[in-house]
């Protein structure tokens, strides 16, 4: 290694994803110089475009809630909040096809009332549930909000053993609780933690009227993510490296950090790890944590993702979600595809998919173009311009019971290097707020030990 090659920066930021990016916006406007390496062609991890002819596709269906004030703070420092509107009120439309009396439109939405009674005339209309149970999901929602997500006890308990105790049916878990639970926490409530789905209900649910009502890009992801970042990046001088990525982080002879990326090493006061856990256990100097082994026992689950284009519009709705069907939420991407001519493109996203994610193509096309069907009678003898799908085997960690204990903090025992990600614990599930907070985390607490007291706000969710 030459010495040309030895670069010097104040802090480097390894992995481009919603985490990096936020670090190595946080650090910047401190005014650290950082280097941002990702290594990938682009930025934005696992919330991303690409292009498949005419069509400009996010990789998976991604929204955020009015309670995500980090992911909210971040779509507002890159100057893109104008871009994924937030609906004025919770409405999401929820089609049941498994009645014996026929397919039933019914609503899950709020109102502007305080406190749980902004949710009560929407359940009391809820057509998927009867009278006992809508009652007995009163007297859970009520139990639940006693809890503390925080108490390491409830991180032992599974989400599905808990509603049974509290008198919820199996009817009432497929129609209420993993309707909600399934898309936020990517697992159904038997594998779901207790503290995480506490954490998303009462968050959701029962923190202020509006803190459930739902966000999503108008546009691709990439031109928030991506596009945008760079701006963003750009603007406050950090240096972005793609298609770079980090072969060691060691400690040099006077305790700077040197990151080694093969074509050069950077020196710096402060690194942040921003990878999945599995890479940064392989990055981890030695002694950094006390059991790194801990980092490969997170699991991970999948999300698949069904992208058809029609030759004519079959779903009047932006979005709706489905009972008795394996199909789970639906959304119309047409807009922001830029599909042109007639037609239109509905993206389904299918979490928790781990019985799917591995299907043929074909095998996934004669089951869901039938459901299709089943859902939207106009889809009925509608041409199929284009099918695909879309698979991400490790979209998230997974949120089962004991999963709290093996999440890190952002601070290790290496001074001056951190730890983030949406894995990493903070108290959130495997989501874009998780993922910002856990930026914001890191580049606080390293900015701390520098002694810089610049720290930017980010207002807490209730």
């Amino acid at each position: 290694m030459t010495d040309e090659a030895l670069r010097s920066s104040r802090a480097v930021v390894i992995g481009g994803g919603l985490a990096g990016i936020t670090a190595a916006l946080r650090l910047a406007d401190a005014g650290l110089d950082v280097t941002l390496l990702e290594g990938r062609p682009r930025l934005g991890g696992l919330a991303f475009s690409f292009k498949r002819g005419e069509l400009t596709v996010d990789n998976g269906q991604h929204v955020y809630l009015r309670c995500c004030t980090a992911y909210r703070w971040f779509l507002d420092r890159v100057g893109g909040a104008r871009l994924a509107p937030l609906q004025n009120r919770l409405d999401v439309p929820v089609l049941d096809v498994g009645r014996p009396s026929g397919p039933r439109l019914g609503r899950l939405r709020r109102n502007a009332l305080p406190v749980p009674f902004h949710l009560a005339a929407g359940l009391a209309g809820y057509p998927h549930l009867s009278l006992v149970e809508r009652a007995g999901v009163g007297r859970a929602a009520l139990a639940l909000g006693r809890l503390d997500p925080d108490d390491p006890a409830l991180d032992a308990i599974d989400f599905g053993s808990w509603l049974t105790r509290h008198g919820q049916s199996q009817r009432t878990i497929e129609a209420l609780w993993d309707l909600v639970g399934v898309a936020t926490l990517n697992a159904t409530a038997p594998n779901s933690s207790l503290a995480l789905a506490a954490k998303v209900f009462k968050t959701g649910l029962l923190s202020e009227p509006g803190a459930a009502d739902i966000g999503w890009a108008s546009v691709p992801l990439g031109e928030v993510h991506d596009t945008l970042t760079r701006k963003a990046l750009d603007s406050v001088g950090v240096r972005t490296e793609l298609r770079t990525k980090a072969d060691t982080v060691t400690r040099s002879a006077d305790g700077r950090w040197i990151v080694d990326t093969g074509a050069e090493r950077i020196e710096a006061d402060t690194v942040v790890l921003a990878v999945p856990q599995r890479e940064t256990h392989d990055l981890l100097p030695e002694g950094a944590l006390d059991e790194p082994g801990r980092l490969l026992s997170i699991g991970t689950s999948p999300i698949l993702n069904v992208h058809v284009v029609y030759d004519r519009k079959v779903l009047r709705r932006p979005f709706f979600a489905a009972l008795g069907s394996p199909v789970q939420w639906v959304f119309d991407r047409t807009d922001a595809s830029g599909l042109t001519g007639p037609g239109q493109y509905l993206a389904l996203s299918q979490s928790a998919a781990d019985d799917e994610i591995d299907l043929p193509v074909a095998e996934l096309r004669s089951r869901y173009l039938p459901e299709l069907e089943r859902l939207l009678p106009a889809a009925r003898g509608a041409g199929i311009r284009d099918f695909f799908v879309t698979r991400e085997r490790t979209a998230t960690f997974a949120p089962a019971p004991g999963v709290g204990r093996l999440r890190p903090g952002t601070r290790t025992r290496a001074p001056g290097l951190y730890l983030a990600g949406a894995w990493t614990a903070t108290g959130w599930p495997a989501t874009m707020e998780g993922a910002v907070r856990s930026g914001c985390s890191a580049a606080d607490a390293a900015l701390r030990t520098l002694g810089r007291t610049h720290e930017l706000p980010l207002q807490e969710a209730a």
